[in-house]
């Protein structure tokens, strides 16, 4: 019976709100993951118009903390600090050097992410500063490229069940690119995000989306989008094509526009690969182009960044693209001819150039590329960007 009476007691213990919590925390800390990640970047612009070329050595730290799962709770902390070394020979967009051409990576420390999530079957609930990438990112993304990532203040609810999944965002603050002070570090409103996908079949799925952007700090960036994407695989060629139609929110002017995509893309071989397609940003006769705030803008329309806010005539781009992995090298050229939607205006034309190269696990390289030949539209730009990055 002393032997039954201990093992009550024991149990009884076990189970008290100390014991509990003693074992939550030490799920906690034992089943947490760290990562640190050093990122640097040398990039060089030149600029038809600006005297000086941009060089710019730049070092993101990052430092990222997930906890144990707690009956499905886990919560997430991450820390960056990005800075320039040597001379700041470029204009971040807040260092005041506007004789130089732009590469938009300011000098800050800021909590980049800093959130609780709960994981119950196929739902999925996230709270606070977090990342959010859609689809492609066309329309909302992280615009992870740059040193200062893009993350969202808000509520995330995601849900799947078979070949139904869709989620619903609610943002309150966009903590942008441009660094964690001055006048352009945040986008401040009410930013609603809701997206739908449903699997047709293997290989084929429908993604319908509503977003609607009320900036109370950007007025002429706000907008409400909705539209439908296709995604098919027909071996050996992938199909993409999506249509949204857009129109003012919130204080903005009213204005209406549409967007349009079509991409194929395909293998010549086991180890080639091709793309070509066709998008279009349009424009209200003219008077505004259709608005992507939020897209990670970096990914589309060329990588030197000419087309990051829409023109006023809209924008068409042609493209044309070709890779190559040969091995553990990943090799890609790319060919656009931008033209106006509205009007019969020449943009200009760019070539755009890849090669990565994974050292090891730990250690990535990347050469990159752009060469923007204007016409009617902005000037002459090159770019060259090398970037090593160490994730530990």
């Amino acid at each position: 019976m002393k032997k039954v009476y201990l093992s009550l007691a024991i149990a009884a213990a076990a189970s008290s709100p100390y014991a509990l919590a003693e074992s939550a925390l030490e799920t906690f800390m034992k089943e947490s993951k760290t990562n640190v990640d050093f990122r640097y970047r040398f990039e060089s612009v030149e600029q038809e118009g600006i005297d000086k070329d941009a060089a710019a050595n730049t070092l993101r730290s990052r430092l990222s903390f997930v906890s144990g799962n707690i009956s499905g709770l886990t919560l997430g902390l991450e820390f960056d600090d990005v800075r320039h070394l040597g001379d700041d020979d470029f204009n971040s967009t807040s260092n005041g050097n506007g004789a130089y051409p732009v590469v938009a990576d300011p000098d800050g420390t800021d909590v980049n992410q800093a959130y609780a999530k709960y994981v119950s079957g196929g739902f999925t609930a996230t709270g606070g500063r977090q990342r959010i990438n859609l689809d492609d990112q066309r329309f909302v993304g992280g615009v992870a490229w740059r040193q200062n990532e893009q993350t969202y203040d808000g509520a995330r609810l995601q849900f799947g069940s078979g070949s139904l999944s869709g989620e619903y965002s609610y943002v309150s603050q966009v903590n942008r690119i441009f660094g964690p002070e001055g006048a352009n570090a945040t986008l401040d409103g009410d930013v609603h995000l809701l997206n739908a996908n449903w699997g047709l079949s293997e290989g084929h799925k429908i993604i319908g989306f509503y977003y609607d952007m009320d900036f109370d700090n950007a007025a002429a960036a706000s907008n409400q989008t909705y539209g439908l994407r296709y995604e098919g695989k027909f071996k050996p060629v992938s199909v993409i094509a999506s249509y949204a139609a857009q129109s003012e929110a919130g204080d903005g002017a009213e204005y209406s526009t549409d967007y349009y995509l079509l991409e194929a893309k395909g293998a010549l071989a086991e180890s080639f690969n091709w793309t070509v397609g066709y998008e279009v940003l349009g424009s209200d006769d003219g008077t505004k182009g259709f608005q992507t705030p939020l897209a990670t803008g970096h990914k589309f329309q060329g990588f030197a960044d000419k087309f990051l806010g829409t023109p006023a005539t809209g924008v068409e781009d042609a493209y044309i693209g070709a890779g190559a992995n040969l091995g553990p090298l990943k090799l890609a050229l790319t060919y656009h001819d931008f033209k106006a939607a509205e009007g019969s205006a020449n943009y200009g034309t760019e070539w755009d150039a890849v090669v990565a190269y994974p050292i090891n696990k730990q250690v990535t390289t990347l050469l990159k590329f752009a060469d923007y030949q204007a016409d009617d539209y902005a000037s002459d730009t090159q770019k060259i960007w090398l970037q090593i990055q160490i994730s530990l």
